[in-house]
């Protein structure tokens, strides 16, 4: 008894808490796309296993409950692989492609729930119904897997990093758990939902908690010997492997890649190079686009922004004009060699 008892409280510990936080994330003012796309991750994963910890120790658990825990399983993996796929970019808002593809989720979910209602079929429920939801979470594991390892490179820095990588393990954990619970227990998906919540809660406040504060930079110039050697083994890096390119890099990754702390390539730039990074990154990258400008005439002005790295086109023109003092259809202008016309009169009056 003690022990169906404790079993209990740990499954709806975990479901409650993680109804409490999704929640939260939710309605909190400055939080980014990803971090939504968590929320909605945990609440659907919250209300999946609250079905789980009700149908095991409820007898007279409605039919209603059942359907809606079982419906949310089928956003756990679209959920999913949009929190990896927004924590890998700067993306402030939903794009299209996610909008679309939530919309067809949404309507799939919604069809099943009309045409076989828990009620009149629960065997087709825990049939076909639940057997389809299950590998398709299983897909969504390995497209998020797939894309956390082709673009590690875009990895968040501490945190957000370590956040990333223990929700794609813990949905994988949470997955097998379910899976197995024919081998098992049907209440082992539920407590390892409550262990993945309380390890990622750990991994958030205790990097944020535990660790000692970074200590800003001092200001005073890096030795120019030093100096010298680091700035040219970024000019390097960004000739082979022209990072610029890439609309997402920011400091913290390109710190990574040099092997320096991220303040230490911030005062590289600004004390010793005398430019923030932002300048740094734009000054490549418009110089890109100078060269695609006079050796692509015939793209447009969106395909060069693009092609040299830049979000908007908002932020290359601004960037260009500081540089050229010019806009880059002046820039094209000026600077395309000139056609030879052959009838002109000085030419006629040479010849």
């Amino acid at each position: 008894m003690v022990h169906n008892h404790l079993l209990f409280f740990f499954a709806a510990l975990g479901s409650f808490n993680g109804l409490a936080l999704s929640i939260y994330l939710l309605i909190a003012g400055s939080v980014s796309v990803a971090q939504r796309w968590l929320a909605i991750l945990i609440l659907m994963v919250s209300i999946r296993t609250g079905k789980s910890v009700a149908l095991v120790f409820l007898s007279d658990t409605p039919s209603i409950v059942i359907q809606i825990g079982l419906t949310a399983c089928f956003f756990i993996g679209p959920c999913l692989y949009f929190f990896v796929r927004n924590s890998l970019s700067s993306e402030k808002l939903l794009g299209q492609w996610e909008r679309l593809h939530l919309l067809v989720i949404s309507v799939v979910a919604l069809l099943v729930n009309l045409i076989w209602p828990y009620a009149n079929d629960p065997q087709l429920w825990h049939g076909p119904i639940v057997g389809t939801i299950t590998w398709l979470w299983f897909a969504y594991l390995l497209i998020s897997s797939g894309i956390l390892i082709q673009q590690k490179h875009r990895l968040p820095p501490a945190t957000a990093r370590r956040l990333l990588l223990t929700v794609l393990a813990g949905l994988w954990f949470i997955w097998f758990a379910y899976a197995s619970s024919g081998y098992t227990s049907y209440i082992v998906g539920a407590l390892s939902f409550s262990f993945v919540l309380y390890l990622c809660l750990i991994v958030v406040w205790g990097r944020r908690h535990g660790s000692a504060p970074v200590e800003p930079y001092q200001n005073r110039r890096i030795e120019t010997p030093a100096a010298s050697i680091e700035l040219q083994a970024l000019a390097d890096l960004m000739a082979k492997e022209r990072l610029f390119l890439d609309p997402m890099l920011n400091l913290s990754r390109l710190a990574r890649r040099l092997g320096m702390p991220q303040a230490r390539l911030s005062q590289l730039l600004n004390d010793n190079n005398g430019t923030s990074f932002k300048q740094y990154l734009n000054a490549l990258r418009v110089a890109e686009a100078q060269h695609l400008l006079l050796q692509n005439a015939e793209h447009s002005l969106e395909n060069i922004a693009e092609a040299a790295g830049f979000q908007s086109m908002s932020t290359f023109y601004a960037a260009f004009k500081k540089v050229n003092g010019c806009t880059p259809s002046s820039y094209r202008e000026q600077h395309q060699t000139p056609k030879t016309d052959f009838s002109s009169p000085e030419i006629s009056s040479q010849a």
